[in-house]
């Protein structure tokens, strides 16, 4: 399998403040044009993207896919095709009218696209396509069910490692010495922040001799809190409140938009608890969330969806899987924004030594949902 790796893009979502920016490793796509790059672009190229359900104002996949969309278009010159779905009905509506417009790429954001998306690539196999968070591989065989589709998938636990250890610092530091977190539909991109982010936990509590809790997941029975959904509804806000009421002081909810939930809830509680967010920088994408939210373990989905972009537009489209890791910076943690002066005295450094150990592979974030 081969493992492309990323150009350094986090741009807007990696505001100021970013402390894990490592130069990337590996071979990077040396094909990928930049503006023009030294390969023509097709003049008949269309690319489009469709998202799902959550919409391109989600704060988290949609919109860095369609910032990454964006931002390839741009160089290109181009004016790309954007569906936004608004509810599961028009997934494969939204991809035969992609067809039928002449697209010459479709991306295809978030696994609920995978059985839609794999019957138009077989379909369509002069068409190039692409999927995020979703291994198109609907018969669990271990292979992708179309030559025409690259996945787009992220090694998450990498980033929620370094999460679950700083929420755990933060933690001991008030004395509460609890977190939680819940999820949106348990599914692999969801459940792997949520292993990861336990790992890391329990880190610290090893190189702190600490005794930190977790509340709402346990990786060893892959059985936690979820919400059956990513809406930002009162089932959302209810589950969320069930894991604030074990007493955490930091809680990471996973599924783009059940961050609102979450802050509602913690609003409702009247309490100083803080949240992570996840994809994006949360506390950049969403401002009025800043206050309370510690950091981000964050994705480079528009940098993924930019350089599949590009490549494409060159004729360079190449359809094995991308997996995002914290050494091509596929995966990183966001800078803490209003929390930086408040942090405990060292946990920077920790961090940032534990980011290169797992670099190294000197440590192993072993989660069963990883890619």
């Amino acid at each position: 399998m081969t493992i492309s790796t990323t150009k350094k893009l986090f741009a807007a979502t990696a505001a100021a403040g970013v402390i894990f920016a490592l130069a990337g490793c590996g071979q990077a796509p040396t094909d990928t044009p930049e503006g023009g790059g030294e390969k023509p672009v097709d003049s008949d190229f269309l690319p489009c993207l469709i998202s799902d359900a959550g919409g391109w104002n989600d704060k988290s996949f949609n919109q860095s896919a369609k910032e990454g969309m964006d931002a390839a278009a741009d160089e290109l010159g181009i004016k790309p095709l954007e569906f936004e779905s608004a509810n599961d009905n028009d997934y494969a509506p939204n991809l035969e009218t992609a067809v039928s417009e002449g697209c010459s790429l479709i991306v295809s954001v978030g696994f609920k696209l995978s059985a839609a998306t794999v019957e138009s690539a077989l379909a369509n196999p002069e068409i190039d396509y692409a999927i995020i968070d979703d291994w198109a591989d609907n018969d669990f065989d271990g292979k992708k069910d179309a030559p025409n589709i690259k996945p787009l998938v992220f090694d998450t636990a990498q980033a929620a490692y370094l999460g679950g250890y700083a929420a755990a610092g933060w933690s001991a530091q008030s004395g509460v010495n609890k977190v939680g977190t819940f999820g949106g539909m348990q599914i692999p991109s969801v459940a792997v922040f949520m292993d990861g982010f336990e790992l890391g936990v329990d880190k610290y509590n090893e190189d702190k001799s600490a005794a930190v809790a977790l509340f709402g997941w346990d990786t060893a029975t892959q059985k936690g809190s979820f919400t059956g959904g990513f809406d930002a509804n009162d089932t959302a806000k209810q589950t969320a409140q069930g894991v604030l009421d074990q007493g955490v002081d930091v809680i990471l909810p996973v599924g783009g938009p059940i961050y609102q939930s979450a802050a509602a809830a913690i609003a409702d509680s009247g309490k100083e608890t803080l949240m992570l967010g996840v994809d994006s920088d949360l506390a950049v994408a969403d401002p009025s969330v800043a206050g309370v939210t510690l950091v981000s373990i964050m994705k480079a989905i528009d940098v993924a969806v930019r350089d599949a972009t590009l490549a494409a537009a060159a004729g360079d489209f190449d359809p094995e899987p991308y997996i995002g890791t914290l050494e091509n910076e596929g995966v990183k943690l966001s800078g803490f924004g209003d929390f930086e002066g408040d942090l405990p005295d060292g946990l920077v450094d920790e961090l940032k030594a534990l980011q290169e150990s797992i670099i190294a592979g000197d440590i192993t974030v072993e989660s069963p949902n990883s890619p």
